[in-house]
């Protein structure tokens, strides 16, 4: 007999062991938890490891607003080797025998900061025409993609002892550290794979505040429901705004009612009653609130 599933809502950070999909995380996440309705907040590959915020019942409406977050990974990259993937699962396609010096390689990873066009791999899980690009790749069919503009904030070298080195990386959303580990040996004249990738923050979240299924398993229900967090933290960077209970009356009814001055016009505004309880988005347009996504009462 299946567990019966329950109406739960909230947000629960996720540490992905490696070698399992983020959609596999997600389900066994969900099981657990007995939820109605899940979705996670961006892919991890099965490789890589870490943060990975999964989204219960009506937190499931705002997990586009993570997508667009700034994240942070700690990369483990193997010198002088290339593979057909980028990473450690791929087989060996190159090979570069030039030790790299320590400047050399500091020098490198400092000329990819900033803002630059990266092309995504084929190893990845973007669609075209309704199938991810990796399944491609596997039957050798290799499709054309568009070079994408991403941000890499700051690049930190936490050890280097060639052939290995490992570094941290901050960077803007849609960012591949494959891409980036190949990019930078060969600004280091050699060849790159990742033997390891971690992520260890997203949208303010932090690898320290996530558990993983491991930790999770032998919880109460009532213990794992302490642990997540309510579905405002996934939009806590949009300004929020209290509204009288005749006005958000209507705006569940569908209706427009008049913005208060001084609001911002055209973003999405946090709105919360006057009793503290998270309302959904709202935004202002020529003077009058429309809703964007609210929570079910």
């Amino acid at each position: 007999m299946k567990p019966q599933k329950r109406p739960l809502s909230g947000v629960l950070l996720l540490d992905k062991a490696t070698g399992i999909s983020s959609n596999s995380a997600l389900q066994q996440a969900r099981r657990l938890y007995r939820a109605g309705k899940a979705g996670h907040t961006g892919v991890l590959d099965p490789l890589a490891t870490g943060l990975l915020p999964i989204c219960f019942g009506e937190a499931t409406k705002f997990a586009q607003y993570l997508l667009d977050a700034d994240k942070a990974y700690l990369a483990t990259l193997r010198l002088g080797q290339a593979t057909d993937t980028g990473d450690a699962e791929g087989s060996p396609t190159d090979s570069c025998d030039t030790p790299v010096s320590p400047n050399d390689f500091q020098v490198a990873c400092s000329q990819h900061l900033g803002e630059q066009q990266q092309l995504p791999p084929m190893y990845s899980a973007l669609k075209h025409q309704g199938k991810p690009l990796y399944q491609y790749a596997r039957q050798g069919i290799s499709i054309p993609r568009e070079p994408r503009s991403v941000r890499i904030h700051a690049i930190q070298i936490l050890r280097f002892h060639y052939p290995e080195a490992q570094i941290s990386v901050q960077c803007s959303k849609g960012t591949y550290i494959r891409t980036l580990a190949e990019d930078i040996a060969k600004s280091s004249h050699t060849l790159a794979h990742l033997t390891a990738l971690r992520r260890t923050a997203t949208a303010g979240f932090s690898i320290e505040q996530s558990h993983s299924l491991d930790q999770l398993t032998p919880l109460s229900e009532e213990q794992r429901d302490a642990l997540l967090l309510p579905c405002d933290v996934l939009v806590q960077h949009l300004p929020a705004h209290t509204l009288p209970g005749a006005a958000i009356q209507a705006l569940r009814f569908g209706q427009t009612p008049a913005a208060p001055a001084g609001l911002p016009e055209h973003t999405p505004l946090r709105i919360y009653s006057e009793s503290g309880e998270f309302i959904g988005l709202a935004s202002a347009q020529a003077g009058y609130l429309k809703a964007v996504r609210l929570m079910s009462t």
